[in-house]
C-alpha cells in the first residue's frame, strides 16, 4: 500500500500540470517521463507484485465468491489501466509526428487515470487487500513479502536490461553487449 502513495502523488501532479495544458505548453519528454513511471512503476513494479505473486497464490485459495469477483475486477482495472497508458504514447508519438490536435486526448486520457487510480487504490486498500490477507498464514504472508522484495530488486535490471537491449538493437554498430 505504501507504492500507492507514490503512485497516487505522481498522478495528483500528472493532472495539475495537465489541466491548463495547451498546444503551445505541451511537452512530450514530459509526457514520456510521465508514462515511464505509470508503465515501469505503477504497472509493470506494482501491478505486476500484485497479479505474479499475490493473484497467483490467492487463486491456489478457496475464495469467496464475492473475493474472487473483487480480484477479476482488480486484474480488469490493471487491463484498463494499461489500455490508457498506451493509448497516450500512441497519441504522443501522432504529437511529434507533428498532429498537434491530439493534446486534448492526452489530457483527456491523463485526467482520466488521475480519476480512475485513487477508486482503484481506494478498493484494494480499504477492501480487497484487508480481506485477502485472511486466506494466508503468517508465514505464508512473510514469504510473499520475500517474493516482493525480490521482485523489486529484480524490476531495477529488467528495466535497465531492456533499455539496452533496445538501445543497442536501435543501432547498426553497437558496442554495447547483452
Amino acid at each position: 500500500m505504501i507504492e500507492h502513495r507514490l503512485i497516487e502523488k505522481l498522478l495528483a501532479a500528472a493532472a495539475g500540470l495537465t489541466t491548463n495544458l495547451t498546444d503551445e505548453t505541451y511537452d512530450p519528454v514530459l509526457i514520456d517521463s510521465i508514462v515511464d513511471f505509470i508503465k515501469t512503476y505503477a504497472d509493470r513494479t506494482h501491478h505486476g507484485k500484485e497479479e505474479d505473486i499475490l493473484f497467483r497464490d490467492l487463486s491456489k485459495k478457496a475464495l469467496s465468491p464475492e473475493n474472487l469477483q473483487a480480484m477479476n475486477a482488480l486484474i480488469e482495472d490493471h487491463k484498463k489501466a494499461r489500455r490508457k497508458v498506451m493509448d497516450i504514447v500512441q497519441l504522443n508519438e501522432q504529437y511529434k509526428g507533428g498532429d498537434r490536435t491530439v493534446v486534448s486526448k492526452i489530457k483527456e486520457t491523463i485526467l482520466w487515470l488521475a480519476k480512475f487510480y485513487p477508486d482503484h487504490i481506494r478498493k484494494e486498500d480499504k477492501e480487497f487487500f484487508p480481506e485477502s490477507e485472511k486466506y494466508f498464514s503468517e508465514q505464508e504472508l512473510d514469504s510473499m513479502l520475500q517474493d516482493f522484495w525480490t521482485f523489486d530488486r529484480n524490476m531495477i535490471h529488467e528495466k535497465y536490461q531492456s533499455f539496452v537491449k533496445a538501445f543497442g538493437g536501435k543501432r547498426k554498430h553497437s558496442s554495447i553487449q547483452e
